[in-house]
């Protein structure tokens, strides 16, 4: 976490910008850091993991199964924070290519921090585990947790199973 934690810190930062060296900044677990975003995204995979082990819900079946059964395999998008974290995620590909123009990984430390936020709103606002819209609601965790993943991997940050 720490490793990570220095990397993110300076790989966040806008190269025309001044840095300033703090690990204090670095490690806070509030605000736009590693600490924050690792704890996001390790959030997501506990109510998915929950999902399996207290409702017998896997939601990487319900990955599989798309929208082809009565099984619930789609994503409704019904409130607000839904809909919010849904646009972040549809720009994803957008971020990609725009960091792949200029290079600057800072874009992709922006929308995973974007992305941190909607999904921490969503979370707060929308009772997942047990709720009617529970496998649609599981499906945005997941996908959340690996458009996170992947922003992780292409910025270097190992990502971790338990904070």
């Amino acid at each position: 976490i720490g490793y990570g934690a220095v990397k993110y810190y300076d790989l966040r930062r806008n190269p025309t910008s001044n840095y300033k060296f703090s690990y204090d900044a670095m490690l806070d677990t509030k605000g736009n850091t590693a600490v924050y975003l690792l704890y996001a995204r390790v959030r997501l995979q506990s109510i998915c993991t929950k999902a399996k082990k207290e409702h017998d819900v896997d939601v990487e079946e319900l990955m599989r199964l798309g929208g082809s059964s009565s099984e619930g395999g789609e994503v409704l998008i019904e409130h607000p924070s839904e809909r919010n974290l849904a646009l972040q995620l549809q720009s994803f590909t957008d971020i990609i290519e725009a960091t792949l123009e200029d290079l600057y990984p800072y874009r992709i430390c922006d929308y995973v921090y974007s992305l941190s936020i909607a999904s921490a709103e969503f979370v707060t606002q929308c009772r997942v585990l047990g709720s009617p819209e529970m496998n649609s609601r599981l499906m945005l965790c997941h996908i959340t947790a690996s458009a996170m993943q992947q922003c992780f991997d292409l910025l270097g940050i190992r990502h971790v199973k338990r904070i």
